[in-house]
């Protein structure tokens, strides 16, 4: 009787044992696929390039619809006018998809839009009430001057 009574439990932890493998490879196997289907999305619109007067920057892209429709302009090479003395701003003349939100400040590479067709490029931090759809941000952004200046956007 107690070698029948071993022998079930012995069977019972293979049994767990073998199912704990089996959810452990299905979910790693899932879990792999989704990692890089992540990564795969993010790469795409992580980053593209700006060139402002001969200098280029790099653009760290929001993952969200207004970002991908503006990707799909490029190349675009814009004169872009200057405003307040802490933007610069161009009219698509394409209506792009928006979530305005309210953000309190911008910071100095915040590139952004503003209605569903105005591309903005903001060279100084200061605060706002304003509501804008973020694009992206160039880090080290200079200041740009009171000029308007020519700006290529590449992938």
């Amino acid at each position: 009787m107690e070698w029948i009574n071993i022998r079930k439990y012995i069977i019972s932890i293979v049994v767990i044992f073998i199912l704990l493998m089996v959810i452990y490879i299905l979910n790693n196997k899932n879990s792999k696929f989704n990692d890089q289907t992540i990564r795969n999305k993010v790469e795409e619109y992580e980053a593209m390039k700006v060139i402002i007067n001969n200098e280029e920057y790099e653009i760290n892209i929001e993952n969200n619809e207004t970002a991908k429709e503006f990707i799909q302009l490029l190349p675009l090479e814009l004169e872009m006018n200057e405003l307040n003395g802490n933007e610069k701003y161009y009219y698509l003349g394409q209506k792009l998809p928006t979530d305005p939100k309210s953000i309190g400040q911008i910071r100095q590479g915040d590139v952004m839009l503003y209605g569903n067709d105005c591309l903005v490029i903001f060279y100084k931090s200061f605060n706002t009430v304003y509501s804008y759809t973020k694009i992206g941000h160039i880090d080290n952004l200079p200041n740009l001057s009171n000029n308007n200046i020519k700006v290529n956007f590449v992938k």
